[in-house]
C-alpha cells in the first residue's frame, strides 16, 4: 500500500526536515518523496490529522514479553501488538523468560518468531549463565545469532568480578553489558522507597543508597576496562550525579530512565495500590526532577517503558507479596509527554529514537527520499483517556486505567507494514 501523509511536523534531530511542515509520500515501503505539497495520485491512502507528527520509529529498549515459560502474562504477538498501540517500531526484550535467554538457540527462537513483524524485536541475552550469577553466559555465541546486548535484567550483578570480566570479554565482539543497580544487602527485601511516605504506611523501605552505590561500583568498573557499560532504570538524585561525573571524565556511560520514574512520587502508594509496587521504586519528588534535569542536559540517554506484565494471582494480592511491574507500552509517550515539564519535545523523541538505537548500534531510520520508511505518527497535544479498551497486552496491570493524557500515537509505519490507531 502507497500512503500519503499530509502536513506532517517532522521531529527529527538528525534530520534536514526536523521542525519543517511537510508531505511524505511512502511507495512500497520506501520515503519516495518530500515535498511541501504532494497533490494524491490513485491508489494511495491519505493520512490527515490535525497537528499531525511524525519521527523516526521509537524503539524501547527495556520491555518484557514473558516468551517463553510465561505465556500466560504475554507473549511474543500480544507484546508486539503492546508495542503497535503505544507507538514502537523497535523493541529489546529483556532476558528474564524460562528459561532465560541465555543461548544461541534461546535468541534465535525470538529472531524467528518475530522475524515477520512491523516491529523490530532485538533479543537481549544474559550476562551471566541462567542469570545465575556465577558463570559468564555464552555472550558471543548470541551476539552471532543477534543478541543486541547482555543483561541480567533486574538480577544485580553482585559479583564484581563476574561483571568487570564480562565487560572486558565483550570488547572482543563490540557488545555491551547493561546493569540493573541494586545492593541487595541493603535494599534487602523492601517494597517502597525508603522515606517518610514508607514510615507512614509501615512499609520496609528501599534506600536510595541501595542504588547508588552499585552505580558507583559499575563505574568504576567501566572505568578500569575501558568499556562501555549502560545504567538501567536510574531513579535517584546522586545517581543522576554520579552519571554526570563519569561522562564529564569520558568514561563510555550511557544511562536510562522508566518513564514512571519522571512521572510518579512514593506518595502514590498511600492507596496501597500494588500496580505501584515497582523496581526501581517510586522515589520522591526531588529525585523525579533531577531525571527530569538529567534527561533535559544529556546526562539520561533514553526512556524505556519498562513494560511488565504480571498476572491476577502475582499482583492483585496483599502488597508485601505483590510482584513488581506494570505494564507500559500503550502508555509510555502519553506518561512521558504528560509529565515532561520544561523538557523539549525534540529532546523526548531523542530519548526515544536516535540514542536507544546508538547506544545497542542499530541502523537509524532516516527521513529522507529513497530511504525505507522506519516512522511513528503522533499528535503531542491531543488529550485522551487510558481505557482498558486501550490495552493489547495480555495483562492489565496498570494504574492508569481512566486516567487523562496529553500526547496521542496516531501510527506507525515500518517493513512495507502499518498500523494506524
Amino acid at each position: 500500500m502507497n500512503i500519503l501523509i499530509k502536513s506532517a511536523h517532522i521531529i527529527d534531530s538528525k534530520s534536514p526536515y526536523n521542525g519543517k511542515v511537510v508531505d511524505v509520500l511512502i511507495e512500497n515501503g520506501m520515503i519516495s518523496s518530500i515535498k511541501s505539497k504532494i497533490v494524491p495520485q490513485k491508489n494511495v491512502k491519505v493520512i490527515e490529522a490535525k497537528n499531525l507528527h511524525l519521527s523516526a520509529g521509537w524503539l524501547d529498549m527495556q520491555v518484557s514479553f514473558c516468551d517463553p515459560g510465561f505465556e500466560h502474562k504475554e507473549d511474543l504477538n500480544s507484546g508486539i501488538s503492546a508495542a503497535i498501540a503505544g507507538g514502537y517500531t523497535g523493541v529489546a526484550v529483556v532476558s528474564s523468560t524460562n528459561p532465560p535467554i541465555h543461548s544461541k538457540g534461546d535468541v534465535q527462537y525470538i529472531k524467528n518468531k518475530t522475524v515477520n513483524s512491523i516491529v523490530d524485536v532485538h533479543p537481549i541475552g544474559t550476562v551471566s549463565y541462567r542469570q545465575e550469577g556465577k558463570d559468564i553466559s555464552e555472550m558471543y555465541d548470541m551476539q552471532q545469532a543477534g543478541a543486541v546486548a547482555f543483561s541480567d535484567d533486574k538480577k544485580p550483578i553482585t559479583d564484581a568480578g563476574l561483571l568487570m570480566r564480562a565487560l572486558l570479554y565483550s570488547q572482543n565482539f563490540g557488545s555491551l553489558i547493561i546493569t540493573h543497580c541494586d545492593e541487595k544487602s541493603i535494599s534487602q527485601d523492601g517494597k517502597m522507597n525508603e522515606g517518610a511516605t514508607s514510615t507512614i504506611l509501615g512499609l520496609k523501605g528501599i534506600p536510595a543508597l541501595a542504588e547508588e552505590l552499585m552505580v558507583g561500583r559499575n563505574i568504576f568498573l567501566a572505568e578500569y576496562t575501558n568499556a562501555p557499560i549502560h545504567i538501567s532504570n536510574i531513579s535517584t538524585q546522586k545517581s543522576v550525579s554520579l552519571i554526570k561525573q563519569a561522562k564529564a571524565s569520558g568514561l563510555k556511560i550511557t544511562a536510562s530512565i522508566n518513564a514512571y520514574n519522571i512521572a510518579l512520587d512514593d506518595t502514590a502508594l498511600l492507596g496501597f495500590d500494588s500496580n505501584y509496587k515497582l523496581n526501581p521504586p517510586l522515589r520522591i519528588k526531588s529525585d523525579m526532577e533531577a531525571l527530569r534535569k538529567g534527561l533535559a542536559d544529556g546526562t539520561i540517554d533514553a526512556i524505556t517503558s519498562d513494560h511488565r506484565p504480571q498476572d491476577i494471582e502475582t499482583k492483585d494480592i496483599e502488597f508485601d507479596y505483590a510482584s513488581n511491574g506494570m505494564i507500559g507500552l500503550e502508555s509510555a509517550f502519553g506518561l512521558i509527554n504528560t509529565n515532561k515539564g520544561k523538557i523539549k519535545l525534540e529532546t523526548i523523541i531523542d530519548a526515544l529514537t536516535i540514542n536507544p538505537r546508538t547506544i545497542l548500534k542499530l541502523e537509524q531510520p532516516k527521513i529522507a527520499e529513497g530511504q525505507q520508511a522506519n516512522i511513528t505518527l503522533f499528535d503531542p497535544e491531543a488529550e485522551w483517556i487510558f481505557e482498558k479498551k486501550s490495552i493489547r497486552s495480555k495483562s492489565t496491570n496498570t494504574p492508569f486505567i481512566g486516567t487523562k493524557f496529553k500526547g496521542k500515537v496516531i501510527g506507525i509505519i515500518n517493513k512495507k507494514q502499518s498500523h494506524f490507531n
